[in-house]
């Protein structure tokens, strides 16, 4: 079984906010965090088969963590007593073929997933006239159908599961932190799309339809994944009814904003000034907070980016504030409107809620937030279906991003439960070349009593692997246009 990471096109709603400081080190991190997720994600869903397989006596020719096309970085293979090893290989040697009975283990080179080729059976890399006429009970074809079912379905299984233990294991250890939605004392920023369904940046919300959103995130998952219909805000010191068009969370999601649709309106306060940049030229220091931009009065940090970005390499007159007295200085946005500071985070100014758990807290916890995660991805697909979706879907590039350019094991952890769930559920629908297609035909000929024939199992998945490349190129093409165009 083979596992593409890259045809599981990650729709991604929730885009991390881009931060004013990009480096290369950053960015060697966010690599080196989805390299290390992925790695582990490949295993696991492999491992799944693999141990399946093995429970039902059946031969695993090989197993590879990513794919070796060409030749191979690594492999081994046990017998003799001993393990036996080759670097940098293009070929198996010929006395390993002499113990069929054993799996040669590989790390290949091109980091696109990984496989678990199971004996006598037809997928990517085994033709139906690969198979001998003769049936032996090792093989994969061999086995009854709820043997089958269950070795197929080992990957998605093992990659859930993986993911509950992880969320346990961060409930426990880490518990929960978050900032309640009602202590955003400023109010909301909103993008465009939010503004023309009525809302105005500064409004503080208090309901969706009948219920109070515990924090940001949950007032997004609702407005981008649930039919909201009504949403009532404090606006001016007034309570104000807004009515949700249908056709909300399709334009959000089409217009490409992720996360900034909405977040939380805060001060522009400096928090750290990069050596050599705009604003160090500017004499502007840390904790120095913005109160105007070429005269205008300006409050909210969304509002000096916007300023910035329409200004991108003219120089502009910011006031601000240094302790009790009040200053001014030229700064010149570079050509990506930047200065070259970070800004205080919204936790600083509304402080956080965190909630701990104890072991067997953490249980129902994680298997919670395990289902409720599947749940909402699950339902981002009533969006991905639509002409605005399809123009959000990504790929390794998108997944990657959304990897902090800080190692911090918190979110590492979470992340790779996220894409745990996503892996599994992508290779759960009956697309042939994906485990689900494997198991809507096993499912069909337990139903009928009648096996598909080898020859239309191969066809069924080489067509089916064309289209998941196909999806595969057009996200990376998606993905090569958003970042760098």
């Amino acid at each position: 079984m083979e596992t593409l990471i890259s045809c599981c096109c990650f729709f991604s709603i929730f885009a991390a906010l881009k931060i004013e400081q990009e480096n290369t080190m950053g960015i060697g991190m966010q690599i080196l965090g989805f390299m290390a997720s992925l790695t582990f994600l490949v295993v696991t869903h492999e491992l799944g088969h693999f141990t399946f397989a093995k429970i039902f006596k059946t031969r695993v020719d090989q197993f590879y963590v990513f794919f070796n096309p060409g030749f191979s970085i690594m492999k081994m293979k046990r017998f003799g007593g001993k393990m036996h090893f080759k670097f940098f290989t293009t070929k198996t040697p010929e006395e390993w073929n002499q113990y069929p009975e054993n799996t040669e283990w590989g790390l290949g080179w091109l980091p696109l997933g990984g496989y678990c080729s199971i004996n006598g059976m037809v997928d990517e890399t085994t033709k139906a006239s690969d198979l001998s006429e003769d049936v032996h009970d090792y093989e994969f074809r061999a086995k009854p159908a709820w043997q089958r079912l269950l070795i197929i379905s080992g990957g998605v299984l093992v990659n859930f599961l993986s993911a509950i233990i992880i969320y346990i294991a961060i409930c426990f250890h880490w518990g929960q932190e978050y900032i309640p939605l009602e202590n955003a004392r400023y109010g909301l920023e909103f993008s465009q799309e939010m503004q023309d369904a009525g809302f105005q940046n500064g409004d503080k919300v208090l309901l969706v339809d009948s219920m109070s959103p515990k924090t940001l995130g949950d007032f997004a998952n609702d407005m981008l994944l649930e039919n909201v219909k009504t949403v009532t805000v404090e606006r001016n010191g007034e309570q104000v009814v807004l009515t949700i068009p249908k056709t909300l969370a399709r334009k959000v999601v089409g217009a490409g904003t992720g996360s900034l649709f909405c977040n939380y309106r805060i001060p522009f306060v400096i928090d750290s000034v990069m050596p050599g940049s705009k604003a160090q030229a500017a004499g502007l220091q840390r904790g120095d907070s913005l109160v105007s931009v070429n005269d205008s009065l300006t409050f909210c940090f969304f509002d000096y980016k916007r300023a910035f970005d329409n200004h991108k390499g003219e120089a502009m007159q910011v006031s601000f504030y240094r302790g009790d007295s009040l200053y001014s200085a030229t700064v010149t946005p570079d050509s990506a409107g930047m200065i070259g500071v970070s800004y205080k985070q919204p936790y600083e100014y509304f402080g956080t809620v965190k909630e701990t758990f104890g072991f067997f807290e953490s249980i129902p916890k994680g298997i919670s937030m395990g289902f409720k995660t599947l749940a909402d991805y699950v339902k981002q697909f009533k969006i991905v279906f639509t002409r605005e979706g399809a123009t959000q879907l990504g790929s390794f590039l998108t997944i990657g991003s959304i990897f902090p350019k800080v190692w911090d094991w918190y979110r590492f952890w979470n992340m790779t439960a996220l894409l745990g769930i996503i892996l599994a559920f992508m290779n759960i629908i009956p697309i042939p070349g994906l485990d689900g297609g494997y198991l809507l035909f096993i499912l069909v000929e337990m139903i009928t009593g009648r096996k598909p024939n080898d020859k239309f199992l191969g066809i069924a998945n080489t067509i089916g692997f064309v289209l998941l490349i196909a999806l595969m190129v057009y996200a990376m093409g998606l993905d090569i246009r958003r970042f760098f165009f």
